[in-house]
């Protein structure tokens, strides 16, 4: 059983980076609670509560490029209706001279049970150290 949610919850956490490089916000909106919160390099320390400050990226677009985005290493750990997925995300394109390149982002989210669905939360990304 557990198992089962297990994969269920690798499986919408991989919806969310794929809507992320694609710049699906009906999607990110639909994964995520309003309320959302982040520590992320692009918010420089603070703590962001709230969706428009993703919505802002998403307004720049997607990946043009061809892109694949891995998580590797996922560890999930279940505390009632929340679960906490942390991995390294890597992050394949093609640069703009056609050379593939990976950068690796350090992701901890947090998932919470809503009413029958699994809904993003919070999270906590760094750039991954080489």
């Amino acid at each position: 059983m557990e198992e089962n949610i297990i994969l269920e919850l690798l499986e919408v956490n991989q919806q969310l980076l794929d809507c992320i490089a694609a710049a699906d916000w009906d999607t990110y909106e639909k994964l995520c609670d309003p309320g959302l919160t982040c520590f992320e390099p692009e918010a420089m320390g603070q703590l962001v509560t709230g969706m428009a400050f993703h919505q802002f990226y998403f307004q720049l677009g997607g990946a043009t490029e061809p892109y694949n985005t891995t998580m590797a290493s996922p560890n999930v750990r279940f505390m009632g209706d929340v679960a906490v997925i942390s991995y390294v995300r890597l992050n394949q394109r093609v640069d703009l001279d056609g050379v593939p390149t990976t950068r690796a982002i350090e992701e901890t989210r947090v998932w919470q049970m809503q009413e029958g669905a699994w809904k993003h939360v919070h999270c906590h990304r760094s750039l991954a150290q080489s």
